[in-house]
């Protein structure tokens, strides 16, 4: 029987950069919400905003001391995707290393399955 790939993993780097941002946030929250849109010349890009409850059909993911909500409409564009943070002398953000991805834009923004 095959298992189910992990809907997503978190890095270590990505789960402290997380609870910075829910410490910094002034208000309670349930955890942080990932989600796609259409956007940018490949088609989707990845979304990230604060979560104050979980919404009746989000995933849940609990890894490493933090929650992340994963809106239902993204579920089948991010199986199996680890999420990490990166920061260097030019820039610092989310990366997302997404094994269904097909392409890429030229400037990294969005992504087409």
């Amino acid at each position: 029987m095959n298992e189910r790939p992990a809907m997503m993993t978190v890095s270590d780097a990505a789960a402290k950069q997380v609870q910075a941002l829910l410490d910094g946030r002034g208000k309670p929250s349930t955890g942080i919400r990932i989600g796609v849109r259409t956007k940018g010349c490949s088609g989707m890009s990845y979304t990230l905003e604060f979560a104050d409850e979980k919404g009746p059909f989000d995933e849940i993911l609990e890894d490493k001391g933090v929650t992340i909500l994963i809106d239902p409409k993204a579920t089948m564009f991010i199986i199996g995707t680890e999420m990490d943070y990166v920061e260097d002398k030019l820039e610092s953000g989310f990366v997302f290393s997404n094994p269904n991805e097909k392409g890429r834009c030229g400037c990294g923004e969005s992504f087409h399955v």
